[in-house]
């Protein structure tokens, strides 16, 4: 047992330049199949803001928004302001919110895997549900389906891709939910813009189709295998080692193999993670689980993907034209993660975060700029001046693409120690989902209220987020997940927080839960 004679202490030296193995194929397919849960996520975002721009939906459910629309002389950035409407779209995120931190301890105590299936299988249901509503009691009980699954895949899936993939790939192949993610968004806009056409029941077949990828990631979740780290969490660590030996493609693994059961033997030993999350230890890991998920939401970002259809009509684009906008938008978000899965592993990731960053502020600036001088109550902005909004918003989401994206997920997946990993996740999720609520409950609001300044009130959070990210997060590219606690020791500010010694007599009790909690 490493750490010392008082109890276990974690991974006790840094062992990075022994690990050994390749890429295999078995990572690359488990991978694979275990992103497609973030297709759930982007096939509901994208979706979303379609279906609730149709004339056939508004009628059945929202008629009172219906009869709005149609009156021209309505403010154009308060014709689709309406509570119950943005209720629709809100209501799966605060579910995934309360079903990320159950699923916490399920990912915990029986793997990663029974949490895909279980995410796969609740969205399932939610699309089924949605697509044969009659009602809007009916409507809202999918959506909190849907939510409960998109609540346990985001919580199982990033941390099933961060352990799965060797350290030296692990961005790229953790970029590969985000890559699901926007194809799923891409994939949606493409179905909203061919199921509008088919009134008035083209809504359903938008929101069935959500039963897709619901089916790949449940199937597929059955299928796979689980992470060594989690098998070997639970006790089994001979099927441990010949999992872990099988995806690196060696049976030389004798160095990432001890790092897994020295981080085992503190997570075993640990009876409450929510509770020692709070220690010092582990407070600059807290910090980011909270404020790289609400920052990766106060881009902005989401308020476009949602409600593109609905902003592109409120700037006077024609319904046709305002779906076909959101499509490119939608496609220009799946190009741009390729860029971030070539370029993760080997330019790292806060020159992505903090590049990314100063672009998505300069295009949220020339859009408001833009608005503000072209575009009013009762007016449509010119066909130049359209172009060029949809040109600038396209950059602005090839930088998020890039930067905040997939990174938003991955950092938060890779930091956290065994122990807390889980704990960490449902953090992160929980945050992710609150702040998405919160955007997607009061943006139609906001851009009633603020007009064209929503775009500045978004350009000023990435301000913030920048320039926090280029002085408090340290580059993680190639460090091992098992040995991120020297990271933090090592850090300018962090190292003046994480105790150096993890064997002190403090950290020993928090861990048994005895001693007082240095909060």
């Amino acid at each position: 047992m490493a750490g010392g004679s008082i109890g276990p202490a974690g991974v006790a030296k840094e062992r990075a330049e022994q690990y050994q193995g390749r890429v295999t194929c078995s990572v690359i397919i488990a991978c694979v199949i275990a992103a497609v849960g973030g297709a759930l996520f982007g096939y509901d975002i994208g979706i979303s803001g379609g279906v609730t721009s149709m004339d056939g939906f508004l009628k059945k459910f929202f008629h009172g928004v219906y009869e709005k629309k149609q009156r021209a002389h309505e403010n154009n950035y308060c014709k689709y302001n309406d509570q119950v409407l943005s209720a629709f779209t809100s209501s799966l995120y605060l579910a995934g919110l309360v079903s990320s931190l159950v699923a916490g301890p399920i990912t915990r105590i029986y793997g990663r895997r029974i949490s895909i299936i279980c995410g796969g299988s609740s969205f399932l249901i939610g699309a089924i549900i949605n697509a044969s509503s009659i009602n809007l009691a009916m409507l809202l009980m999918g959506r909190i389906m849907l939510g409960v699954g998109i609540g346990f895949g985001n919580q199982a899936v990033p941390l099933y891709l961060s352990e799965m993939a060797p350290t030296h790939l692990r961005g790229a192949l953790n970029m590969m939910f985000q890559l699901a993610t926007t194809s799923g968004v891409f994939t949606a806009n493409m179905v909203n813009y061919g199921t509008q056409k088919l009134k008035p029941w083209g809504w359903r077949l938008s929101l069935g189709l959500a039963a897709v990828p619901a089916v790949l990631m449940t199937v597929g979740g059955i299928y796979l295998s689980e992470t060594p780290n989690s098998l070997i969490e639970r006790g089994m660590r001979d099927e441990g080692r010949k999992v872990l030996e099988k995806i690196r493609g060696t049976k030389n693994v004798d160095a990432e193999f001890e790092d897994m059961v020295e981080a085992s033997e503190l997570a075993n030993s640990i009876k409450h993670p929510f509770r020692n999350i709070l220690i010092k230890r582990n407070r600059p890991q807290l910090v980011m689980a909270i404020l790289l998920p609400a920052f990766q939401i106060l881009t902005g970002i989401n308020s476009i993907l949602f409600y593109a259809p609905v902003l592109f009509q409120s700037m006077g684009f024609g319904r046709n034209a305002s779906l076909y906008s959101s499509a490119v938008t939608g496609a220009v978000l799946c190009s741009s993660t390729f860029i971030a899965i070539a370029t993760v592993d080997r330019v790292g990731r806060r020159l992505l975060l903090i590049s990314g960053g100063i672009q998505m502020i300069t295009c949220q600036v020339i859009v408001s700029i833009i608005l503000g001088m072209k575009f009013g109550d009762n007016q449509k902005l010119s066909k130049v001046f359209s172009v060029l909004v949809v040109i600038v918003i396209c950059l602005f989401v090839v930088a998020f693409g890039w930067s905040w994206g997939g990174l938003g997920w991955t950092i938060p997946s890779e930091i956290f120690p065994l122990e807390t990993r889980s704990a960490g996740q449902s953090i992160t999720v929980a945050v992710n989902l609150l702040f998405t609520f919160v955007i997607a409950q009061v943006f139609l609001s906001l851009l009633c209220a603020f007009k064209f300044g929503i775009f500045l009130f978004f350009a000023s959070w990435i301000l913030v987020m920048t320039i926090f990210v280029y002085f408090f997060l340290p580059e993680t590219k190639g460090v091992p997940i098992e040995e991120m606690i020297f990271l933090w020791r090592k850090h300018w500010f962090w190292k003046k927080i994480v105790p150096g010694n993890p064997n002190d007599d403090t950290q020993y009790e928090e861990r048994k839960g005895v001693g007082p909690y240095s909060i």
